[in-house]
């Protein structure tokens, strides 16, 4: 009887979930669910003052076999009021409200714009109730928080098809994202037609080969990459279809760095005599823009040409990882800092962004730039896209400055968005979809008026290791819905299981577009906490967790597998492997990990200095947690310095003997990431008095390439010192000189 009024139960309040919470993605600012249903016809009469390209979408994405007809009278099932305009309101211009009575679906807005996005909606809804034909009656009034929700696009490191390109712009509206940055130009390639300057695709346009695998691996493939490159009458094609859309495609042409492949074509803006070569590695790369009259001639031609094809009200100029290493060694620009008064060659960089950024100023448009373009000062009507951290944000907000906020930590969609072991290679990082989902796009350091300033929020997709547009698909998918409502404003990581449950739903909706979404979140996801004698596996999935096998001794789970229930101890080196089954199939990708444990593993740790907010992962405990990090993957288990040492404290919680000490650090010169300069281990009893027990230089680091292991002698301390000196200043002839250095560092280690 019990179990019978249980059932009856968890049926009720399925059929009141499904009443009441819609299927939506982004969840609208409001929703009222009323009595009653709109019942599906089977010709769906339109009123005639329908805007027409709004609908025409309409009627071409409902891919339910209905039918439609016109009518010019007031009974028609679906009506558009256009709201009127007053001079003395902030109407937003994607407002809209979307009402369904038992005979009616009535759409109000402002603008055709918020028509269209009440029309995503109303698609959504139609696609979740087609079954039964009958739509619950509700009203919804909704807006989004932020002005600019933005998807960016790689196309010099891989190019992807005008075809391809429209899908993507598709995928974008689907979700009432409204803005395409479009990263056009770079070291290895340059892909939109300059007529003034043809030799920008007939040799910028292709490389020689292309570097594939891990970058550490420096593996090339021998096979010639392009000519590829969009024509201007393609890019017009491009632009209005998004136009069609309401999206705003900005465009972004790179300078004063990643401009070999516009230097390859044309050595002479340069500050040395090449010959350059369009770049067949990743990274960043010393020859750079010169900053004379000739080369910024060249640059506003360019944009004369960018600007006549592109309406946006931002051009995105890039700004990023301009190395200062030949504008270091070059006469000119020595002797335009002097004739300037500039501090030095950063002030030089502001030099140069701010004198482009009046010729576009002059063309009645404004510059947005990553968050570089504030070195040696910001130029005066500039917008910020901060990604390297919430910093540079903040930064340009408080000084009145718009920014965009793509912070790599949350928005960077080329990372890793599942165990590594299981998903296709990737740049680095991991950025799952519950990390996406959890960001809020205003930094706390800001008031309620600076706040303003947070145009809104963006993520990038860079393609180094994305070799078609099938893979594309699998790095944006999910995540993109994530995106979509954090840019709404209507998340809420409190309850992002129930987001996790409509994210499901929407994979029907990809499933019969054919899109190769990645189904991570179907995995079983391992997470190490805190144990009672050392660390415990913390395993999950969205499905039904009574559904996960794991085994401890290396085999593969099976349907027989012991059942997980709570945290699984790691007390010993071990590898544990896990999978999620239902009616004893396997449904999900086996993920295996592997604990090396030692007399640190799961005990407290300090760090003097944080990492970087982008390769922060788990924090210090990251760094006794038992897994030591794949020198070929920048995941979860490495921690991030940029230009910072690494000065950890272990608290071993008693005296404890050991005689050897370990870590491993990275180098990815290409990347910035540099071995460590020295280390040095200290003991104490006290933490405060510590004795310096090893010392190891650059020489014995390099010859371990980074796998350090210290032999202490015979210890005997409670407490254990490390620190671990970054590298400093980039040197000369390596990419990114006179930058900082990143350090990345993994498991330390006490045997």
């Amino acid at each position: 009887m019990i179990r019978a009024f249980l059932l009856v139960f968890v049926l009720l309040s399925n059929l009141f979930f499904s009443q009441n919470k819609l299927n939506l993605i982004p969840y609208p600012q409001k929703v009222n669910i009323n009595d009653g249903f709109f019942t599906i016809p089977e010709v769906i009469v339109l009123n005639d003052k329908l805007p027409k390209n709004e609908t025409d979408y309409f009627k071409n994405k409902v891919n339910s076999g209905l039918k439609f007809q016109n009518t010019n009278k007031s009974d028609a099932h679906l009506v558009y009021f256009q709201l009127p305009k007053s001079s003395n309101s902030a109407q937003n211009n994607e407002f809209y409200s979307l009402e369904i009575t038992p005979k009616q679906i009535s759409i109000k807005s402002y603008t055709p714009q918020g028509y269209f996005l009440a029309l995503q909606t109303l698609i959504q809804i139609i696609d979740q109730y087609k079954g039964t034909k009958k739509i619950p009656t509700m009203k919804i009034e909704d807006q989004p928080k932020f002005a600019w929700r933005g998807m960016h696009l790689d196309v010099c490191r891989h190019f992807f098809t005008v075809d391809e390109v429209k899908q993507y712009i598709d995928y974008l509206a689907m979700y009432k994202l409204n803005t395409f940055h479009w990263h056009l130009t770079d070291d290895q390639g340059w892909r939109i037609e300059i007529k003034k300057y043809p030799k920008l695709t007939q040799i910028g346009s292709k490389r020689k080969e292309s570097m594939i695998g891990a970058y550490v691996d420096n593996t090339f493939d021998g096979k010639p990459y392009g000519p590829y490159f969009y024509t201007q009458d393609q890019i017009k094609d491009v632009v209005k279809y998004a136009q069609d859309r309401h999206i705003t495609v900005v465009p972004e042409i790179e300078m004063p760095g990643h401009a070999l492949a516009a230097l390859a074509a044309y050595p002479e803006l340069a500050c040395t005599k090449g010959p350059f070569e369009t770049a067949t590695k990743w990274g960043v790369f010393d020859d750079v823009f010169c900053p004379k009259e000739e080369t910024f001639k060249f640059l506003e031609n360019v944009l004369n040409e960018v600007i006549a094809l592109f309406p946006s009200q931002y051009i995105h100029i890039g700004g990023d990882e301009c190395p200062k290493t030949r504008w270091k060694e070059c006469a000119h620009c020595q002797e335009l800092i002097k004739k300037n008064n500039l501090k030095d060659e950063h002030g030089l960089q502001s030099y140069f962004i701010q004198k482009i950024e009046k010729y576009v100023n002059s063309k009645g448009r404004k510059i947005i730039g990553w968050d570089e373009i504030l070195e040696g000062g910001l130029a005066p009507n500039a917008a910020v896209m901060s990604w390297t951290g919430i910093k540079g944000g903040v930064e340009a907000a408080k000084s009145g400055h718009f920014a965009v906020m793509t912070p790599g930590s949350y928005c960077y969609f080329d990372h890793y968005q599942g165990d590594p072991a299981t998903e296709p290679n990737a740049f680095g990082g991991f950025t799952p979809l519950d990390k996406v989902y959890s960001y809020n796009p205003i930094p706390e350091e800001l008031n309620a008026e600076q706040a303003k300033y947070i145009l809104g929020v963006q993520a990038n997709l860079w393609t180094e290791y994305i070799l078609d547009f099938k893979q594309v698909q699998y790095m944006i998918f999910p995540r993109l819905m994530a995106l979509s409502e954090v840019g709404w404003g209507t998340s809420d990581p409190k309850n992002y299981k129930e987001f996790e449950g409509r994210v499901i739903n929407q994979f029907k909706v990809l499933d019969k577009m054919g899109v190769n979404y990645a189904k991570s979140i179907y995995n079983v996801m391992g997470k190490v906490v805190p144990g009672n004698n050392g660390v415990a596996y913390e395993l999950s999935t969205s499905q039904n967790p009574n559904g996960i096998r794991y085994t401890l001794d290396g085999t593969d789970p099976t349907a027989n597998s012991q059942a997980y229930q709570n945290p699984i101890p790691v007390s010993k080196s071990m590898i544990i492997k896990s999978a999620y089954f239902e009616n004893g199939q396997l449904k999900s990708a086996i993920s295996s990990q592997q604990f090396t444990t030692s007399k640190t593993t799961g005990k407290n740790i300090t760090l003097e200095q944080q990492p970087s907010e982008n390769y922060s992962f788990g924090g210090a405990f990251t760094l006794i947690d038992g897994i030591i990090g794949n020198q070929k993957q920048l995941g979860k288990t490495w921690l991030g310095f940029q230009g910072k040492d690494v000065v950890a404290t272990i608290d071993l919680g008693q005296k404890t003997q050991f005689s050897e000490i370990d870590f491993n650090t990275l180098e990815n010169k290409g990347s910035w990431i540099h071995l460590a300069k020295s280390a040095q281990v200290f003991v104490s009893d006290d933490n405060k008095s510590f004795k310096m027990i090893k010392e190891i230089g650059k020489e014995e680091i390099q010859k371990a390439k980074g796998k350090i292991q210290l032999n202490v002698g015979n210890q005997n301390s409670k407490y254990i010192k490390i620190k671990i000196e970054n590298a400093g200043i980039i040197p000369a002839g390596n990419p990114g000189a006179d930058s900082k250095a990143w350090l990345f560092v993994d498991e330390i280690g006490a045997k």
